[in-house]
């Protein structure tokens, strides 16, 4: 198993990962699939070095999962602030692979000035909400019913983690 910095040449297959929840759960809130071409759009966001960095896991030669920290809102005054997540494909779950996602992404963005990360899990996800907690995560708040994807309403758990390292980092 190999984590590494994303490349363009991964977005396909992490489209297709994106497209799993989009279709078949309710962690994603879309309807309609992602194409490759948005989520290029999507994937420009990222660079190494700032604090919005997206990992990959590969295993075989193929990605089996990815995580990433992506800006929370676009006005400056929440520069110091990333919204993370962590994404498996259906059969590399259990393998301890978000552990490993994380692990990476926070080691490499503790150093870029971020000051809190924001994670928003929908319900019910108790292995996503555990993995969140081990890594320091505490609880804000849950917005119920506030969602609403195939006619049934979707309530979030939301979840921050204070992190406080020297900005060293680009932006």
């Amino acid at each position: 198993m190999e984590i590494r910095t994303g490349k363009h040449t991964d977005v396909s297959a992490i489209t297709d990962i994106f497209n799993f929840y989009i279709e078949h759960t309710n962690a994603r809130f879309e309807v309609d699939p992602f194409t490759v071409e948005n989520r290029q759009e999507w994937f420009s966001q990222f660079s190494s070095g700032t604090k919005h960095q997206l990992y990959v896991a590969i295993e075989n030669g193929l990605v089996c999962g990815f995580a990433c920290s992506q800006p929370y809102r676009v006005n400056s005054a929440f520069d110091d602030t990333v919204e993370v997540t962590v994404y498996l494909a259906p059969e590399a779950k259990g393998k301890g692979l978000g552990t490993r996602l994380y692990k990476q992404l926070f080691s490499s963005i503790n150093t870029c000035g971020v000051h809190r990360a924001l994670s928003g899990i929908a319900l019910p996800n108790d292995a996503s909400i555990a993995l969140h907690k081990r890594f320091g995560f505490k609880e804000v708040g849950v917005f119920n019913e506030y969602a609403r994807k195939n006619g049934h309403y979707i309530s979030s758990i939301w979840l921050e983690k204070t992190l406080d390292a020297m900005p060293d980092c680009v932006d």
